[in-house]
């Protein structure tokens, strides 16, 4: 009887025990759902107010530009009559003055210098000119000075709002991974001294130089390579290193200069991953030195439209913030790499998946 007791008082423990896991868990379920309604009916109050406040944005711009090219068309219509009239007063002079000096010729020719003097007593004495002296105002700086001042309004809205959207860049691998871009080189780039494998994802230095066909677009003074696929919006891809050698992880331009290295002009952006430990990033000859260990995978984020390029290290699901970039690109970027070192040094564009 006392057993019978005791296995009931146990089986009801653990009912009260699942019972009261049920209601924890049904407890979750409820916050968990209150959260995600609260999450969407935030997320859609703040799109939708920030569409109010691009569209007023939008408006306001407008309305400057249209203020702005009024005020120059107006101060270009103003300059440029006060030119023509300047202008027609002095071909009146000019043509007057002709006109004196041709008859001062022709009675230079008398020889009776007497009679000359007599009959033409102020033909030898001119007047003062009644066209004033030309304002001394530099019109052209300012026209360049409006132009300044409204690239000057751009970069700083597009600052303010980059650093205050900031927070929307992704922070996990997972978020990173949402905009992922599968990419390969193109051989057509490859400088003579890379072979390309793997689906045109793997680059090997080899100094065999394999038969490449002449071609425009090759790095000839480089050993280096770009992506076929032009890249906008918002990519990320991530670079492995198969050896300790020094790898160069890139972007640039489609018409960057095939004669010099990434980094070292206005049109490629570059993180050098050096043998010795650390990386070094090189846009337009300046660099800046990152005193971080090494790893072998380096992730890229670009925000075309932003101008955001940042670049990671990654280590399992870990993202370490390298370097970033903040600019404005003005075509569409291509992944680069450039390797250096022995023979069988070798990088490689992953396949990531989201």
């Amino acid at each position: 009887m006392s057993q019978q007791r005791n296995r009931a008082d146990d089986l009801s423990r653990s009912r009260q025990n699942i019972q009261q896991r049920i209601q924890d868990r049904e407890k979750d379920v409820k916050e968990l759902q209150q959260e995600v309604e609260m999450t969407n009916r935030s997320a859609d109050e703040a799109v939708e107010h920030s569409e109010k406040i691009f569209t007023q944005l939008i408006r306001l711009v407008e309305t400057r530009r249209s203020d702005v090219k009024q005020r120059i068309r107006s101060q270009q219509e103003l300059d440029v009559s006060l030119a023509k009239e300047r202008q027609e007063k002095l071909n009146q002079e000019i043509t007057e003055l002709k006109k004196k000096d041709a008859e001062l010729e022709k009675l230079s020719l008398t020889e009776d210098h007497t009679q000359f003097l007599h009959s033409n007593p102020s033909r030898s004495t001119l007047t003062e000119s009644t066209i004033s002296p030309r304002p001394n105002i530099d019109r052209l700086q300012a026209f360049k000075d409006v132009t300044a001042a409204v690239t000057a309004a751009r970069d700083q809205m597009q600052l303010i709002l980059t650093e205050k959207l900031r927070f929307l860049e992704p922070r996990s691998r997972t978020e990173f991974l949402q905009y992922s871009r599968q990419i390969t080189v193109d051989p057509n780039t490859a400088n003579t001294y890379l072979v390309l494998s793997g689906e045109n994802r793997k680059v090997t230095c080899n100094d065999k130089n394999p038969p490449y066909p002449d071609h425009p677009d090759r790095f000839t003074g480089a050993q280096q390579v770009l992506s076929k696929e032009g890249l906008t919006g918002r990519c990320y891809w991530e670079v492995e290193k198969k050896k300790s050698e020094n790898v160069e992880v890139a972007v640039a331009y489609k018409s960057v200069d095939r004669s010099g290295p990434f980094g070292y002009n206005k049109k490629s952006w570059s993180l050098f991953c050096g043998s010795n430990g650390g990386y070094l990033f090189c846009h337009d000859s300046r660099s800046t030195y990152i005193s971080v260990p090494v790893s072998s995978r380096i992730g890229v984020y670009l925000d075309h439209s932003a101008g955001i390029l940042s670049f990671y290290s990654v280590s399992s699901d870990t993202m370490r913030l390298l370097h970033r970039v903040q600019t404005t690109f003005t075509e569409p970027l291509h992944a680069g790499l450039g390797l250096y070192g022995p023979n069988g040094n070798s990088a490689e564009v992953c396949k990531v998946q989201q």
